[in-house]
């Protein structure tokens, strides 16, 4: 009989200490050398099977500050009105956004059509990575139509919310008109950015917001951690 590999054995045992309330969600598990000590391994063992936890989404790691236990998937209402931060902190989770790019260009034919302009327009995109509790959920590419919202970009990267941003160009409220969500497997780039195996599940939302005139605002599109989120699709708020 083939028998288990060391770091196998190791985290099977940590999986089961998790499954047992051990360590509570969002938790930091014990440093490398103290579970090299608990296991009687060195400390490339203990790492193989932290990697191994990590694939299967049950940990994520930190930089410079340890190992957590990954937190539940959140909750994240799909309905006439999407707010990030709302949506978030209703579920009593701490959200944060992180801006990659933002830059001005011409909107491809796809961007121009949902947001009513004309071929080849100047667009303002925000590319950036949402988090909850300092752990990656969402990519995301938010795309405004330039000439009306000339003060998008400064005020993107003031405030970290396209709520407030879109507030501060005029735009007191707006409503989702459209949402499409398809299933996807993470590329490179998106499982580097999502912290999860290449070829993972992510699901994608492509969305139209208009303002109270039904005029579009924004273009989205959106990649979620397929094992961190939980879309809920309604008509609500």
């Amino acid at each position: 009989m083939a028998r288990t590999p060391v770091w196998k054995s190791i985290a099977i045992a940590l999986t089961d200490d998790i499954a047992q309330g051990r360590y509570e969600t969002g938790g930091k598990l014990p440093a490398e050398a103290q579970l090299s000590a608990r296991f009687g391994v060195n400390r490339h063992t203990v790492r193989r099977a932290l990697a191994d936890m990590a694939e299967q989404g049950l940990v994520h790691p930190r930089r410079g500050a340890g190992v957590f236990v990954a937190a539940k998937p959140a909750d994240y209402p799909i309905g006439k009105r999407v707010r990030f931060h709302q949506n978030l902190t209703r579920e009593g989770r701490s959200p944060a956004k992180q801006i990659l790019t933002l830059e001005t260009r011409g909107a491809a034919p796809r961007e121009a059509n949902a947001l009513q302009l004309d071929p080849g327009a100047q667009v303002h995109v925000y590319d950036g990575l949402s988090l909850a509790d300092g752990q990656p959920i969402a990519l995301f590419q938010s795309i405004f139509p330039a000439d009306r919202f000339p003060g998008m970009l400064g005020a993107l990267e003031d405030l970290r919310s396209v709520t407030a941003a879109l507030q501060k160009q005029g735009v007191e409220d707006y409503t989702r008109a459209e949402t499409r969500i398809t299933a996807k497997l993470a590329n490179a780039t998106q499982a580097l950015h999502l912290k999860i195996a290449e070829g993972s599940p992510i699901l994608r939302t492509t969305g139209i917001n208009t303002d109270p005139g039904n005029r579009p605002v924004e273009f989205g599109r959106t990649w979620f951690a397929g094992d961190r989120v939980t879309l809920t699709v309604g008509g609500g708020a």
